[in-house]
């Protein structure tokens, strides 16, 4: 079970919580990468998708409407996050799953995972968190399944740099440097070297966010999507 102490809440303090849809929506200029990362997935009927570290539900929701018959699955170890995420999908008119627990459980969730998303989790989390969710997606999904990564990974102007550094003092300059340095193209590289390609790049006011994809192989071996 998910302790309170072993996460970062959204902005970084609880009380802070109700502001952060509003926040993100603002300072990540939201509508532009969101619905790059959403084509990016191409939600289908019938999928199983898995969002790791779902929130408060935007992405699940986005990707319900966008394939009404596909089973969407939001897991999150913030139970008031979930709460606010199970609230905005009942008055969005969408069926969701919610489940709690961390990146590293998506591979023990009992799924058959067609696609495990993730969207701005892995910059505030550990390296060996980092590593252990992105292995836990890649082992969740099926042979021939697809992960997806949108988040702040390696900052590649001073000015974005500067920037993502106000990141930092939310949620933890241990672990966002690591992104900033590359860590999300390191890990994903690891798996194969396609992978660790950012599809896209987005300029915000809090730094860049990239997205990244990867396709298992039947062998389970990671190949980049193309």
């Amino acid at each position: 079970m998910a302790r309170s102490s072993d996460f970062v809440p959204a902005l970084g303090w609880r009380s802070l919580t109700p502001l952060y849809d509003g926040t993100v929506r603002l300072l990540t200029r939201e509508r532009r990468w969101r619905g790059a990362f959403l084509a990016q997935i191409s939600t289908g009927a019938g999928e199983t998708i898995l969002d790791v570290g779902c929130g408060t539900g935007s992405l699940a929701i986005l990707m319900k409407r966008a394939a009404p018959q596909a089973r969407v699955v939001g897991l999150d170890p913030d139970p008031e996050i979930l709460a606010r995420a199970q609230a905005k999908a009942e008055a969005a008119g969408v069926e969701i799953e919610w489940r709690r627990g961390f990146a590293r459980d998506a591979a023990s969730l009992d799924l058959q995972v067609d696609k495990a998303v993730s969207s701005l989790v892995f910059h505030q989390v550990p390296t060996a968190e980092k590593r252990a969710g992105i292995a836990a997606m890649i082992d969740a999904v099926r042979p021939g399944g697809e992960v997806h990564i949108a988040d702040f990974a390696r900052q590649r102007r001073w000015l974005m740099r500067t920037l993502f550094s106000v990141v930092g003092l939310v949620d933890g300059r241990a672990n966002t440097r690591p992104n900033a340095l590359g860590a999300l193209e390191d890990i994903l590289g690891g798996t194969d070297p396609l992978a660790g390609e950012a599809n896209g790049r987005f300029a915000t006011p809090l730094g860049e966010i990239s997205l990244f994809s990867l396709h298992k192989g039947s062998d389970d071996a990671a190949l980049a999507v193309t």
